[in-house]
């Protein structure tokens, strides 16, 4: 967000982030892919310094709260991060 004040808690962040909303995660490779973006893509490239990445939204119903304590009840099983114990496991 630009012109806005953020307070970062963890790591190194450069100061800004840029959201772009999609109807759905083949919108966003589509405008990514067009002949439009690709023209004008060098524009924002030589002179902005970032990354782009294409995100594809939660599933509709997900719960966010039921997704915590799921992820709680598996620390308190195991105590272990959850991070290190799924990258061992299939998402």
């Amino acid at each position: 967000m630009h012109v806005t004040e953020h307070e970062v808690k963890e790591g190194d962040w450069p100061g800004a982030v840029v959201v772009i909303g999609f109807p759905g995660i083949s919108e966003a490779r589509a405008w990514w892919d067009s002949p439009a973006y690709q023209e004008i893509a060098p524009l924002r490239s030589r002179h902005i310094e970032g990354d782009i990445i294409l995100v594809e939204g939660v599933p509709d119903g997900y719960d966010p709260a039921a997704t915590a304590q799921e992820m709680r009840a598996e620390l308190s099983d195991d105590q272990q991060p959850l991070v290190s114990r799924r990258s061992r496991s299939a998402w």
